[in-house]
């Protein structure tokens, strides 16, 4: 094995001072079986098992396989581990500093361990989506030949994020979150064995739930806020990491959010269904995590003024111009002010009665304008102010709408294809009530079927 992940000098130096090395990194799991969590991607004959030699043998062997979560649940721990239990090279690399040269190195390196000695290679891959198109293209021919097995990490949708013929020569294992009861198992065994707390300190079952709390669902979260609560217990010679000592040696609980991936559009995605559900405290809980995050206020405004056209519409007309002057204010106060009138928003957009006509409507339209339904203009539509145009019929036996009663034509607007067409279907809520009326009469107007 290459000593790429933990280089020998760092590992000498953990072995004589264990403190040294920040608690997460200690407790590391060193085989597949202590490793908490992810149990479905550890069953007898599964990738990860067959990676480390468990069930090798035959005419099939390990796939390279893509690993995909969000930060804290054992990525790079599985990676770890199979590059300790391994008896084959290995060799890490991080797409944030690596590039292709670093790659083609790799595996020219892996092409002559395979002939010189019979080794094979596994190369870990930590953030692949950090990787270009071409960056990853550069990987192909060797995941493909099977010159390099690969392991890759991201915590971006791979569908998104990775270029599809290596998706397509990988096998896709997606971590799931870590629970409560896989955290408290960690933090128990932190606590007690020699390589962790050595039995310094007890955790009480209050501070454990804040812990808890803190970490949401983050393994090297929760073991950093042990160890800092620990630190702060020892100081004070107390021999448990009280309630009072934890929330003063860990001031707040950092926001799961990831301002470049999947949680910013997850969170996001959110907010705006929570907005057309009607819920407004889910909406403000939402926008709290974008706030607190860090959140461009900017980006979370232009999605309320889509939210208020795409989910309300006609229903409230007024807002859209509620959301249109909280991108303004936005645009002139920032944080930590813009966080109120976001707010304002907010509610007002979540508790407005909802209509997607606006949505559908034009939905329907581009539909059948795609479909090649686009048919020439009426005549007496097209423009008319130039010379010889009415010897076309153009602007001929046009109706100009304010030269008669109520200000409404009888005569054809839309192209003969889609003449009556109905793309606007109003609904009852809200102030749209008032158009589903109005437009009834417009429509039997413009056919001169009205009735007075």
């Amino acid at each position: 094995m290459e000593p790429d992940l933990f280089t020998a000098a760092a590992e000498e130096r953990q072995e004589k001072d264990p403190a040294s090395s920040p608690l997460a990194v200690r407790m590391r799991p060193r085989t597949l079986d202590e490793v908490v969590g992810q149990q479905h991607l550890l069953k007898p004959g599964s990738p990860l098992r067959r990676l480390v030699g468990e069930g090798a043998g035959g005419p099939a062997g390990a796939s390279s396989v893509i690993l995909w979560g969000p930060p804290g649940i054992g990525k790079t721990t599985l990676a770890y581990v199979v590059s300790q239990a391994t008896q084959k090279r290995f060799v890490e690399l991080s797409a944030i500093t690596a590039g292709v040269k670093e790659v083609r190195a790799v595996i020219e390196g892996a092409r002559r361990a395979a002939g010189g000695y019979g080794k094979e290679t596994v190369l870990f891959l930590d953030e692949i989506h950090r990787f270009s198109k071409a960056q990853q293209d550069s990987l192909l021919p060797a995941v493909e030949n099977r010159w390099v097995t690969l392991i890759a990490a991201t915590t971006e949708n791979p569908h998104f994020s990775i270029i599809s013929p290596l998706l397509s020569r990988s096998l896709l294992l997606t971590l799931e979150p870590l629970t409560d009861d896989d955290l408290s198992a960690l933090m128990r065994r932190a606590l007690t064995e020699e390589r962790g707390l050595a039995g310094a300190v007890a955790l009480p079952r209050d501070a454990e739930t804040h812990l808890l709390r803190i970490a949401g669902g983050d393994a090297r979260r929760a073991l950093t806020a042990l160890e800092a609560g620990a630190g702060s217990a020892l100081a004070k010679g107390e021999g448990e990491i009280t309630l009072r000592t934890l929330e003063e040696a860990v001031d707040r609980a950092a926001v799961r959010y990831d301002r470049d991936g999947d949680q910013h559009y997850d969170v996001a995605s959110a907010l705006i269904k929570s907005i057309r559900g009607s819920d407004a405290d889910a909406a403000l809980h939402y926008l709290a995590r974008m706030i607190e995050a860090g959140e461009d206020p900017r980006f979370i405004a232009r999605r309320l003024m889509i939210s208020a056209s795409e989910d309300i519409g006609l229903a409230d007309p007024t807002a859209l111009p509620i959301a249109v002057a909280a991108a303004q204010a936005v645009a002139m106060i920032g944080f930590p002010e813009a966080a109120l009138t976001l707010s304002h928003a907010t509610i007002a957009l979540a508790l407005a009665p909802k209509s997607n006509t606006a949505t559908t409507a034009i939905g329907a339209a581009l539909a059948d304008v795609r479909a090649g339904l686009a048919g020439s203009v009426p005549p007496h539509l097209r423009d008319g102010h130039y010379k010889g145009a009415a010897g076309l019929g153009h602007a001929v036996g046009y109706v100009y709408p304010h030269d008669v009663p109520g200000a409404i034509a009888a005569q054809q607007y839309a192209p003969d294809e889609i003449q009556g067409k109905r793309y606007y279907e109003p609904t009852r809520y809200g102030a749209e009530a008032r158009y589903a009326d109005v437009v009834e009469k417009v429509r039997e107007r413009l056919r001169g079927t009205d009735r007075g």
